[in-house]
């Protein structure tokens, strides 16, 4: 059957835990099920599905989720045909689950180009993230590349992993340097876009290393959105992962053996798998307003503050009060003369923390766990 390359398929990884947005998150509402900014009523899922319309139509898009988030997704995203919606049987890491979702869909979509894009990310300024998108797919189309879209460094993070780019061109005619970084013809890129390479991926970085990163002209953030050709992908997976390629191609033999076969697959991130070993691997860069939202603290830098700082949504009255998140999902939240906290109240809990310490929210889920406290997760 012969496909319009440049028809662009999405692959949306929509599993999770709950554990970064306690209490307001739980095993059967994580992150990407919830709405963190705005009225309250579009999850970080659907936003993610509504910013790819037009680029991706819904009968192209796939969700990779799990079965106990099953029927929230297919709620939430009624326009993507059902069958599309896959269940992992468990958790197994980013690179079985893209090699079994790609794997998963008919052979036409695989000869088209695939970006694969997390549920629960932020993208201020959609249009822009659409332009690039698009670019980036033609670019696969016309040249068979591998690409990441790498974001555009706004400051110097240290939560975030890094891509660092190779000095001097962009990628010409079979991924050979071209002078001056420009796609040479046949990209069909808007004047100024340029595609790099990526030289090495850059773990989390010290203070002093992301400070030199943000600067340097060199370094992206890892945002974890990739694009390829279906099989362009399940070729890499065997050359550099056969035990995981093997059990894939068993998996698509015998489809009634998935929860038997899964499991044994190797836990690998895709990073690791196949975009680390890739000589070629290609970027553009992104620049709009692109967030992981990977902690409270981090949506308290993207929702609007007030004079003294306070921020959040719901209910809520800070007096004498400066730099606090405050989230109400039910009742009120009131604070008198403190700062640099995050408060967040549920239906049966209340967080307290400092704002800087967002990150260890997972300490209260997983003690919550070993006391036994099944209704709060």
């Amino acid at each position: 059957m012969k496909t319009d390359p440049a028809a662009l398929n999405a692959l949306i990884l929509a599993g999770g835990s709950g554990t970064r947005f306690w209490p307001l998150s739980r095993r059967l509402r994580p992150k990407q099920l919830l709405a963190l900014e705005g009225d309250g009523e579009e999850s970080l899922l659907r936003a993610t599905v509504r910013r790819l319309a037009p680029v991706v139509e819904a009968r192209s898009i796939w969700v990779c989720t799990t079965r106990d988030l099953a029927a929230a997704v297919r709620r939430e995203l009624p326009e993507v045909p059902p069958e599309q919606v896959l269940i992992e049987p468990e958790g197994r890491n980013t690179a079985p689950a893209i090699g079994w979702s790609v794997r998963s869909m008919p052979a036409a979509a695989r000869a088209g180009v695939v970006a694969v894009l997390p549920a629960d990310h932020r993208v201020g300024e959609p249009e822009r993230f659409r332009d690039t998108l698009a670019g980036a797919a033609r670019v696969v189309a016309a040249r068979d590349l591998v690409m990441t879209l790498g974001v555009t460094p706004r400051w110097a993070e240290t939560g975030y992993g890094y891509l660092e780019l190779e000095e001097g061109g962009g990628l010409a005619e079979g991924g050979q340097l071209a002078a001056g970084g420009q796609l040479a013809a046949g990209g069909q890129l808007a004047a100024g876009d340029r595609v790099r390479r990526v030289q090495r991926f850059v773990e989390k970085p010290s203070p002093e290393d992301a400070a030199r990163f943000a600067g340097s002209g060199r370094h992206l953030w890892n945002a974890g959105i990739f694009l390829f050709r279906g099989d362009r992908l399940l070729e890499l997976l065997a050359r550099h992962e056969p035990e995981l390629a093997h059990g894939l191609e068993e998996i698509a033999a015998a489809p009634e053996r998935l929860a038997e076969i899964y499991p044994r697959l190797p836990a690998r991130s895709i990073d690791y798998a196949v975009m680390e070993k890739l000589d070629s691997l290609a970027t553009l860069p992104l620049d709009c307003g692109w967030s992981d939202l990977g902690s409270w603290e981090a949506l308290a830098e993207v929702l609007p503050a007030d004079a003294l700082g306070n921020t959040g949504r719901g209910d809520r009255l800070a007096l004498d009060a400066s730099d606090n998140l405050l989230f109400a999902d039910a009742g009120t939240v009131a604070v008198l003369g403190v700062e640099g906290l995050v408060v967040v109240r549920t239906g049966d809990a209340v967080l307290v923390m400092p704002r800087h310490r967002s990150q260890e929210v997972r300490r209260l889920v997983r003690e919550l766990g070993e006391r036994g406290r099944e209704e709060l997760l």
